[in-house]
């Protein structure tokens, strides 16, 4: 019987491995508070590669003792879910105290970095202390990509392994291929939008906003498009809120003087209205990138959602985030702060996607293997004798 805590979970879960946002049949509830619904992807795909018997969560708000002990003696290991830890702003609240009462395995499933604009990146020593914890604890710690693995490395964590992201393994399958068809086949289109970026990490907001306003026209222009939101308070008031909240959504966005100016014109307004697509559960998702032929865009885990599902997408990379996921997972992609033009039919590459598959399977096995070297219960494919041979072969 495996028990396995959550530290930092994202949404409530049903039937076992599902998960959805808390109080998601309360729309009115939900609709003003923020959250990124990409992180409830990541833990909905974490615990579908998982095998255990019972899920709760770790509290990290508060430190009790008693409690603590408890679950010590009730659980057998925690899950940090992936997610971007690694920066210079991360509040680990109680973390460290709780951490080093409950003396549990923390598995660090597929945590990033995140590097600012301008200067170094500087962790603050709860930081570092945690994330010396945490690798004290396991075998490995599974990071997003080689530049968190460099940033751990500074601080004197040499034990990672690179394993890429579990949203992109959620349906389990090392097989999975990303094959073009003939461009003038595509009919749907699904587009992953960020209106909200900071200029901590996005170098020039101007750029980014008017980039991203004319991508979203150019493809409307010749595809049927889908607008793909993931949290932001307007883009969900549009999709669930009631007709005078969508007004006020549109004013809201009109009264923003980046937004007003580089990125709402009178066309995006109309595909706001009549394209976007939101959700609080991650399984719509599913369906949504399984009805496109293609995704591209700006969202981390919209993107790979669909590569998952074995649609091809491209991603628009910003920052160290976008750019490590796309290198991690040698995914075809475009930086918006080139001077270049993007042209689709340049993506629209079969050598291009090869490239993805092969680093695709390279991963999966990757993370399989992380996961057996931390003792951790997991469904993830062995590989088969003759792929073992080849590694052998290569080394």
């Amino acid at each position: 019987m495996t028990r396995v805590l959550v530290m930092i979970p994202s949404g409530e879960v049903y039937d076992h491995n599902n998960v959805r946002w808390y109080s998601h049949q309360d729309i009115q509830r939900n609709l003003n508070h923020y959250h990124n619904i990409g992180d409830a992807f990541v833990f909905d795909s974490s615990l579908k590669l998982l095998k255990y018997d019972r899920l709760e969560t770790l509290t990290i708000r508060e430190f009790n003792p008693a409690e603590v002990d408890r679950l010590r003696d009730e659980f057998d290991y925690v899950v940090l879910r992936g997610s971007n830890y690694i920066h210079g702003e991360m509040d680990w609240e109680m973390a460290e105290q709780v951490l080093r009462r409950l003396g549990l395995p923390v598995l660090a499933f597929g945590i990033g970095a995140q590097a600012p604009v301008d200067g170094k990146l500087v962790l603050s020593d709860a930081t570092k202390n945690v994330l010396r914890l945490i690798a004290g604890s396991t075998t490995s710690v599974g990071v997003r990509g080689a530049y968190t693995a460099e940033v751990l490395e500074d601080i004197g964590i040499s034990n990672t392994r690179i394993i890429g992201c579990p949203t992109a393994f959620r349906h389990n399958d090392p097989g999975l291929r990303i094959t073009l068809p003939e461009i003038d086949r595509i009919r749907k289109v699904g587009l992953t939008v960020r209106r909200e970026v900071s200029p901590a990490y996005a170098r020039d907001i101007r750029q980014y906003l008017t980039f991203h306003r004319d991508l979203i026209k150019s493809v409307a222009a010749r595809f049927d498009t889908v607008l793909m939101a993931q949290g932001e308070l307007e883009e969900k008031k549009l999709v669930l809120g009631t007709p005078a909240q969508k007004d006020q959504a549109i004013s809201s966005l009109r009264e923003n003087a980046w937004v007003g100016e580089w990125y709402l014109d009178d066309d995006i307004e109309c595909l706001y209205r009549n394209s976007m697509f939101y959700s609080d559960v991650v399984a719509d998702y599913d369906a949504c990138v399984k009805a496109c032929d293609l995704v591209l865009g700006y969202r981390l885990h919209g993107n790979l959602m669909a590569l998952a599902n074995g649609v091809p997408a491209l991603y628009f990379t910003y920052d160290s985030r976008t750019r490590e996921f796309a290198e991690t997972f040698r995914i075809p992609s475009f930086d918006v702060f080139s001077e270049k033009v993007f042209r689709l039919s340049d993506y629209w590459d079969q050598g291009l996607f090869d490239r993805f598959n092969r680093a695709y399977e390279a991963t999966y096995y990757a993370m399989g293997d992380f996961l057996s070297e931390n003792n951790v219960p997991h469904v993830m494919r062995e590989r088969a004798p003759a792929q073992l041979r080849k590694v052998v072969a290569l080394m």
